[in-house]
């Protein structure tokens, strides 16, 4: 083997150095190309308190476990020599377009996050084309949501029924009178769930500063410069709260709720309804009979009842069901592009993120979250090339194999 002395000339084709970004935050996003590394990220720069209460789920958090584990446990069934050059990744939702089969599921404390809140999240789905749910323990209100999303933006309203029937119908009127399309009824809080890190963490609004809390935040001053110099932490739904958040849960939430409630509300509002927080068959029928848009398979990303049915798994089965005449949406665990088409193959119409929109949000405000939808758009579109599918109709359960884990015992 003869040597040479290499020639520079040879060698600077093979030397393209990477020009250095000095914006810290546009090249930390940059970086994340996942979703987990956004959480990385997110967990970084994000007290604890706040981190661990979009992260934690209720008791021993077994719930959300198992709806990530199912998203692991399928299996893909490609089909070669196609022509994938374009892909369409949108299509009709309750009657308008998406162009990504999923939207921004409704998250309580949101500027408890980061300082740019439900703002961020309603501007950065606007401009992707995809619906944004503000909660009723939102920190923003309806008017401010629906003026970030602008002209292009969708919006939708997530009602949990107060004890105060007067004072949740009102919420709902200026949902309507703001422009929000759909209605999102949450089922599944008769009363909160234990979420035992927000009670280790002593989270409250306004956040009790301990010892333990300080010296968690020296690390994260922009985190608490940006909560100081906004404007102060307050509900789209009442004007200030003082306890800790399971005792606002509880004061909040009614046990009472019944399907007589539902038809009820149906009546009053003017635009979609879909039901969030299905979790049994029968439940699914009954709705569709009922007459609901829409269904959300959802046990609350496991913050409510642990041990809870996966979402996922009862899919197939739902849509088989109601899926002619019912839109059946998806919530809990998604944390892909891959989970997303996954679901669409098995039935899903739409599909809803928290915690990886959260994740973004807390990594960098309207960028992380721009980049957070940015990622699972990316994996939408290449998990469908990869398959051999144009457009989301062609997606179909021979396309998906879930793998069996858990199985009940005869």
């Amino acid at each position: 083997m003869q040597r040479r002395f290499p020639n520079p000339r040879d060698l600077a084709p093979l030397m393209n150095f990477k020009k250095p970004d000095l914006n810290a935050k546009r090249r930390r996003l940059t970086e994340a190309l996942t979703i987990a590394d956004l959480r990385a990220i997110a967990q970084r720069r994000t007290p604890k308190a706040a981190f661990d209460y979009t992260e934690g789920a209720a008791e021993a958090e077994i719930s959300i476990t198992r709806a990530r584990q199912a998203f692991e446990d399928i299996e893909f069934h490609p089909a070669i020599l196609r022509d994938v050059s374009h892909v369409d990744t949108g299509w009709d939702v309750l009657g308008k377009r998406v162009e990504l089969p999923f939207g921004i599921a409704p998250t309580g404390f949101t500027r408890m996050m980061h300082a740019e809140g439900e703002v961020a999240g309603a501007s950065a789905a606007a401009a992707a084309g995809i619906p944004f749910s503000l909660s009723t323990m939102g920190t923003t209100s309806v008017e401010d949501v629906a003026a970030a999303g602008g002209p292009n933006g969708r919006n939708w309203f997530q009602l949990y029924m107060w004890k105060d029937r007067e004072r949740s119908m009102a919420l709902v009127d200026r949902a309507a009178a703001a422009g929000f399309d759909t209605l999102l009824v949450t089922v599944d809080v008769p009363v909160a769930g234990a979420r035992l890190r927000d009670k280790r963490n002593g989270f409250s609004i306004p956040p009790q500063l301990t010892a333990g809390t300080v010296i968690n935040a020296i690390p994260r001053p922009e985190w608490w410069i940006n909560f100081l110099t906004t404007e102060p932490l307050a509900f789209a739904s009442l004007s200030k709260w003082s306890g800790t958040v399971g005792e606002l849960l509880d004061t909040m939430f009614d046990p009472t709720v019944t399907y007589d409630d539902l038809r009820w509300i149906k009546q009053q509002w003017p635009g979609k309804l879909v039901v969030k927080g299905v979790q049994t068959v029968d439940d699914a029928k009954r709705l569709a009979a009922l007459g609901v848009d829409g269904i959300t398979l959802s046990n609350h990303g496991g913050r409510q009842l642990d041990r809870a049915p996966i979402p996922f798994h009862l899919l197939p089965e739902v849509v088989r069901e109601v899926g002619k005449d019912t839109e059946v949406h998806l919530d809990t665990g998604i944390m892909s592009g891959a989970d997303i088409v996954a679901s669409v193959a098995l039935g899903a119409r739409f599909t809803l993120i928290g915690r990886a929109y959260l994740y973004g949000l807390m990594a960098g405000g309207r960028d992380g979250v721009d980049r957070a939808i940015g990622i699972l758009g990316e994996q939408i579109a290449r998990t469908m090339r990869l398959l051999g599918v144009t457009s989301l109709d062609e997606l179909e359960p021979a396309h998906v194999t879930q793998l069996q884990r858990l199985v009940p015992r005869g």
